[in-house]
């Protein structure tokens, strides 16, 4: 069975749209049969992504950091849990689960997350594809600097195809080759 990491905050969106969608990309991940791995966390979006795929009947693979559990408890229903030591271990650990990445709108640690995941792909360390759910926009000012980024040299082309981007979870999903 095929597995998604997706990256977002363990923050409530301050707009009903993230939340909805963010709920509908729960529910098609589960429908499609494919896993969800995320950062384990009961609050915020994380928890209405993980919420909305338990509900669709999906599995649901969590990976906590043990020094969070005071501020990001743990979900309680998940499929499975996984606690790591630090954030770096965590990021490694999804990735290893993976077979895909999904990023979802959030702040500096979802854009962490990200950068991180999408360097890897570029040095070659995987080549699992990476999806920017860019819902609302969102991500457009990000795409923006990646092509000047290819327009001042620092990076080519090639690499900025590396990223799927797509405004909605089902077509992102079937882009990722994950439905």
């Amino acid at each position: 069975m095929a597995r998604v990491a997706v990256f977002l905050g363990a923050r409530d969106a301050k707009r009903d749209l993230f939340k909805e969608r963010v709920y509908q990309l729960g529910r098609v991940i589960a429908e499609a049969g494919v896993e969800l791995v995320y950062g384990g966390s009961n609050t915020g979006l994380m928890r209405n992504l993980a919420d909305a795929a338990l509900a669709a009947g999906g599995t649901v693979r969590g990976v906590t950091v043990g020094a969070l559990a005071d501020k990001e408890a743990p979900h309680a229903r998940l499929t499975e849990l996984f606690r790591v030591e630090t954030m770096h271990e965590r990021k490694a650990k999804m990735a290893e689960m993976a077979d895909a990445f999904i990023i979802y709108p959030g702040g500096v640690g979802t854009l962490e997350e990200f950068f991180e995941v999408y360097t890897w792909a570029r040095l070659g360390f995987h080549s699992k594809p990476i999806g920017l759910l860019n819902i609302d926009g969102y991500y457009d000012p990000l795409l923006e600097l990646l092509d000047r980024s290819v327009a001042e040299g620092f990076m080519d082309q090639a690499g900025r195809d590396l990223l799927i981007c797509e405004s909605e979870p089902q077509t992102l999903l079937m882009r990722l080759k994950l439905s």
